[in-house]
């Protein structure tokens, strides 16, 4: 009965939320446009509405609506003009020369003067780039300009950047939001506060954020991009984004239709939303759409490897978890059938290099052989490992629990928070860690940097301590060659070494899963889970 009772002062909490929420935007909102007005709920919360701090997919999906680069992906991953209409590449591969639009605008704002808002010039992404690899801003993109040697406006319609090197992928790395134009004049005004008060140049303009509670944005009539039938964007007159951080909270609001759009798959609601197979339950498919597609995301587990723990540093443990649990099995069990259980190596389904034929599969007996030569070898008869994760996906690491339990393996799994768990992998401080890599740009190399030597946490991102020559000397050699199809080959050699020292355990190449109301339109879907709402309409 208490249970019933809790449960319903949750539901009617969180209608309560969504009903102030509601009244709260009365001021912001036309309410006789409502079908206008695009709403969902950001359960993750938002760290920050400046593109340079933007690293989270939360935060990213946000500032896509209010910025704009010199390149952008469409949904098929495609790298498309954006405020550049058209760039050049030298033969070397060193310059890179883009010609931009001259009808962009930033969103209107008083610091701008008399006309409350002024065109995008060259030394506007000179200014942008360069904020980015302040060293006093400490920016968390500013990585991203590690291969840039120089970058200068040649007039206001050509910016052009020097690489230190070639580098294939520096196309894909522009299309990032880190690499979004900011207006010099709002940013010093604003200082760290420009968090909160963002001016950029994209179809959505920042109206209102109360942290924690709500945040929305209003159409930008400055836009500069237009449908194919000359219509502008977007077609929205307005977004609105609520912070209830609890999903199970976030579906009841979707169900009832007070939000539009659900960006997650969550065990609390799984069962209640899909059949064992993956498909909408029959209660829900006459109201809902549900868009599925790849995304660029391996879910694993990772070793330490300078861990002091014998069963850590031993090959024939890690080589016996990844062997030791039916990964097809969980995915049907734990997720609905959504994702692709990951047999192959680090590099996910749909990027150049991924190789089917380099990992593990299921082979209980092989696992137990393996155990069973570990304590032979050490004298360890009762191996058991530690394996951290966070309460989101405790059912997965039971579910390896219970398997490897078979084998003759003791896993304990230690539950903690996001920020612990990230803090602890980065700094050494944890054995065994259950992580995600999710693609930042279109190249495999942004999987493989993870195994690269120079690249040792905590000033990078190896968290598993793996160091190899012959990985190192592929890594470096892949940069020298433009050719996609001999990269490749190398990729998949590299992912092949990785795997073959079993320093990480693949579980799943995941796949974006949106949920829409059935009169929201154009909303599309992309393999890096990307909102764009351009061209997104209500009924």
């Amino acid at each position: 009965m208490l249970k019933h009772v809790l449960k319903q002062s949750t539901f009617y909490t969180s209608i309560s939320c969504v009903f102030v929420f509601l009244l709260s935007c009365a001021g912001d909102l036309n309410s006789n446009r409502d079908h206008l007005v695009f709403r969902f709920n950001e359960y993750a919360n938002l760290n920050t509405l400046d593109p340079a701090f933007s690293r989270t997919l939360q935060d990213n999906s946000a500032c896509n609506q209010l910025f704009n680069g010199l390149v952008q992906l469409d949904e098929n991953l495609n790298i498309l003009p954006s405020i550049a209409k058209r760039w050049t590449i030298s033969e070397d591969g060193l310059y890179y020369r883009f010609t931009l639009r001259k009808d962009v605008f930033f969103h209107k704002h008083k610091l701008f003067g008399k006309d409350a808002t002024r065109s995008v010039v060259a030394d506007d992404f000179t200014y942008s780039l360069n904020r980015l690899r302040d060293p006093d801003l400490a920016a968390p993109g500013s990585w991203v300009m590690n291969k840039v040697d120089d970058f200068k406006a040649i007039n206001d319609s050509v910016f052009e950047i020097k690489l230190k090197q070639p580098f294939p992928a520096f196309i894909g790395l522009l299309t990032m939001k880190y690499c979004s134009v900011v207006p010099r004049e709002i940013v010093e005004y604003y200082g760290n506060e420009f968090r909160s008060h963002p001016i950029g140049t994209g179809p959505f303009k920042f109206k209102r954020w109360e942290e924690n509670i709500k945040l929305v944005f209003r159409k930008n009539e400055l836009y500069f991009e237009k449908d194919e039938k000359g219509e502008q964007l977007p077609y929205l007159e307005a977004v609105a984004i609520t912070f209830l951080p609890d999903k199970q909270s976030e579906f009841l609001e979707f169900a009832q239709g007070n939000i539009d759009f659900l960006n997650s798959l969550d065990a609390s609601y799984k069962d209640e939303l899909l059949t064992a197979d993956g498909k909408l339950r029959t209660v829900y498919a006459q109201e809902i759409n549900m868009i599925r597609g790849p995304y660029l995301n391996t879910e694993y587990l990772g070793f330490y490897l300078d861990s002091d723990v014998p069963e850590i540093r031993s090959k024939l443990i890690r080589k016996a978890i990844n062997y030791g649990f039916d990964r097809k099995k969980m995915m049907i069990y734990m997720r609905n059938g959504i994702g692709n259980p990951a047999n192959g190596g680090f590099i996910p389904i749909g990027l150049p290099g991924y190789s089917k034929d380099i990992g593990y599969t299921y082979k209980p007996e092989k696992a137990k052989q393996l155990i069973e030569q570990f304590k032979k070898e050490t004298g360890i008869q009762d191996p058991e490992v530690t394996l951290n994760t966070t309460s989101n996906y405790l059912n997965f690491c039971e579910f390896i629990q219970r398997e490897l339990q078979k084998a003759g393996l003791k896993i304990n799994v230690d539950v903690m928070p996001e920020a612990t768990l990230r803090s602890g992998r980065s700094n050494g401080k944890i054995d065994l860690f259950r992580s995600s890599w999710i693609a930042d740009y279109l190249d495999a190399e942004n999987y493989l940097s993870i195994f690269y030597s120079k690249n040792f946490a905590p000033f990078g991102s190896n968290y598993f301590h793996f160091k190899n020559q012959l990985f190192d000397s592929l890594y470096n050699k892949a940069f020298t060659i433009t050719d996609i199809e001999k990269r490749k080959l190398l990729y998949t050699k590299m992912d092949s070494i990785a795997m073959a020292h079993a320093i990480m355990v693949p579980l799943y190449y995941d796949e974006v899963v949106r949920f829409t109301r059935k009169n929201v339109k154009g909303l599309g879907n992309n393999p890096i889970n990307l909102l764009d709402l351009r061209y997104v309409t209500k009924d």
